[in-house]
């Protein structure tokens, strides 16, 4: 599986960036889907997971009622809509596809990784 993260950008505090990420070479639509980030200097995280249908989201306390993790199937597609964004939420954003079961919230439970998406939220 390839995944592609795009979107990210530089916004002001209180606004919002939609984060997408593309997955190629192989159907994702039986896989959850995480997003995770990594702030300069810090250890990546978790920020959201979405399960295989999309009847199941769980977050980060950190982004809850901010962020909404989505998905298109027939796409191939993961997104991250971001809302009321702080400076503390400057980071790397990556997509990632867990094929095999695992903790949701440990990055190392995912098997596949996009490259990222850098997010900059002035204040």
């Amino acid at each position: 599986v390839q995944l592609q993260a795009s979107g990210g950008g530089l916004v002001q505090a209180g606004g919002s960036l939609r984060l997408s990420c593309a997955a190629s070479g192989r159907t994702i639509n039986s896989y959850a889907m995480g997003w995770f980030r990594q702030a300069p200097g810090k250890e990546c995280e978790f920020v959201a997971v979405i399960s295989w249908r999309g009847g199941s989201t769980y977050y980060a306390d950190s982004v809850k009622g901010r962020f909404t993790i989505s998905r298109d199937n027939a796409g191939n597609m993961v997104y991250l809509q971001m809302y009321s964004l702080k400076p503390e939420d400057t980071a790397v954003y990556y997509c990632a596809v867990r094929v095999h079961s695992g903790n949701d919230y440990s990055q190392r439970a995912y098997d596949y990784w996009g490259q990222g998406t850098l997010v900059t939220v002035s204040s």
